[in-house]
C-alpha cells in the first residue's frame, strides 16, 4: 500500500495518533478470521475492511434470508432472494467498497475436522458465531495456537464481549466452565435489536485494532455486558486464568470432537446436517428432484421445498433442513431426497 493511499483512504484514522501511519501499515500488514457472519460477524467484517485490515478470512454456514436485513450490515435484498451464502454476499460487498484489502469467503461450518485449516494463519480470530459449541472450539484452538481471539455476542437488546489472550488473560472456560446453552436466549427466541450488535461489534472491532497495532496494553481485561435498553453496564475481571480451568490446562475436549453431534440444531425451527465428503451435483438432483416439490438452485446451494419443509443443500452435501427441530425427521428427508 503506497502513501498516497493511505492519505486518501484512511486519513482520517490515521490522523488518530493511537494508529497513525506505522499503525496503518500493520493493519494492512494483518490477517483476521471471522468465525460466522451474521449479525455481529457482518458488522465486524464491514469495520475492520473499512479500516484497512489487509487480509479477511470470512466463514459461514448459512445463507441470507429476509429475516436477516434488520440487522447484518452486508446484506441486501437481492441476496435474501437468491439465498446468498452469508460468507459469499460479504465478500462480494466489501469488495465494492474496499478492493485494496483480500476477502477470503469459506461457505462452511467450523468444526474439528477443518478447525486447522480454517483458522491457521491469522493474527487474531473474531467471533460472529450464535453458539456456545462452536465458541469453545474457538477457544481451545485459540488457547493451544497461542491464539487470540474476541468473544461477541447479542441478544435482545444485551451484548457483551470479552478478549481472550490465551496465557494472559482469562479464556472462555475460565468465565464459563460449563455450556450455558438452555439458560440463554436466542435471536430466535427473543429477538435482537440492532443497536446491540452495532455496540457490541464496534467495541470489539475496536479491542482488534488496538491489538492489530500493538496497543496490547490498552485492551479491556474484562467481560463486559451492556443492555442498551435499560441502560444496565456491568464488567467482570478477566484479568488473569481461572485456577483449575481445564482448557488453560490444555485438555482440549472441544478440539477431540469430544460429545459433538453430527446433526446439530441451528435455531429457527430447523436441522442441519453434517454428511462429509459427500458432493453433490446441483443439476442432477434438481432434476430428480423436481418431481417431489419445488426445487432451485445457483452455484452455491440448492433449494427444494416439499411442504411443510424447506432444504438447502450445499455442494459439500450439507442441509439445512427447515420445518422441524426433531433430528430424526431431517435425517430421514434427508436420507429420502439426498441420500444416505
Amino acid at each position: 500500500m503506497d502513501a498516497l493511499q493511505i492519505d486518501e483512504r484512511y486519513s482520517r484514522q490515521v490522523l488518530f495518533k493511537e494508529i497513525g501511519a506505522e499503525g496503518q501499515k500493520k493493519l494492512a500488514q494483518s490477517s483476521v478470521v471471522i468465525v460466522g457472519c451474521g449479525a455481529t460477524g457482518s458488522v465486524l467484517a464491514s469495520l475492520l475492511a473499512r479500516s484497512g485490515v489487509g487480509r479477511l478470512r470470512i466463514l459461514d454456514r448459512d445463507y441470507v434470508e429476509a429475516s436477516n436485513l434488520q440487522r447484518q450490515a452486508l446484506f441486501d435484498e437481492e441476496d435474501a432472494r437468491e439465498s446468498v451464502p452469508k460468507a459469499i454476499a460479504a465478500a462480494r460487498q466489501i469488495a465494492r467498497f474496499n478492493s485494496q484489502i483480500v476477502v477470503e469467503p469459506h461457505v462452511a461450518d467450523l468444526i474439528p475436522a477443518n478447525v486447522d485449516s480454517l483458522l491457521g494463519g491469522s493474527d487474531l480470530i473474531l467471533d460472529g458465531t450464535d453458539n456456545f459449541e462452536t465458541r469453545y472450539l474457538i477457544n481451545d484452538y485459540a488457547v493451544k495456537n497461542s491464539v487470540a481471539w474476541i468473544y461477541s455476542a447479542a441478544v435482545a437488546s444485551y451484548a457483551v464481549t470479552m478478549n481472550i489472550l490465551p496465557g494472559e488473560t482469562a479464556c472462555l472456560a475460565c468465565i464459563f466452565p460449563e455450556s450455558p446453552r438452555g439458560t440463554v436466549e436466542t435471536c430466535e427466541t427473543a429477538g435482537v435489536l440492532n443497536s446491540a450488535v452495532n455496540l457490541v461489534s464496534s467495541i470489539a472491532a475496536t479491542e482488534a485494532l488496538k491489538f492489530l497495532v500493538g496497543a496490547r496494553s490498552k485492551m479491556r481485561r474484562t467481560l463486559l455486558s451492556w443492555d442498551v435498553w435499560t441502560n444496565e453496564r456491568a464488567e467482570l475481571a478477566a484479568i488473569h486464568p481461572r485456577a483449575g480451568c481445564r482448557t488453560c490446562m490444555r485438555d482440549f475436549v472441544h478440539l477431540a470432537g469430544e460429545g459433538r453431534p453430527h446433526i446439530t440444531l441451528c435455531g429457527r425451527n430447523s436441522v442441519q446436517i453434517h454428511e462429509r465428503q459427500r458432493p453433490v451435483d446441483f443439476v442432477e438432483l434438481s432434476t430428480r428432484l423436481q418431481p417431489h416439490g419445488n426445487v432451485r438452485h445457483n452455484e452455491f446451494v440448492l433449494k427444494f421445498w416439499r411442504e411443510p419443509y424447506e432444504m438447502t443443500l450445499f455442494p459439500d452435501g450439507r442441509a439445512i433442513i427447515k420445518g422441524t427441530t426433531d433430528t430424526a425427521v431431517a435425517r430421514s428427508l434427508y436420507a429420502r431426497f439426498v441420500g444416505s
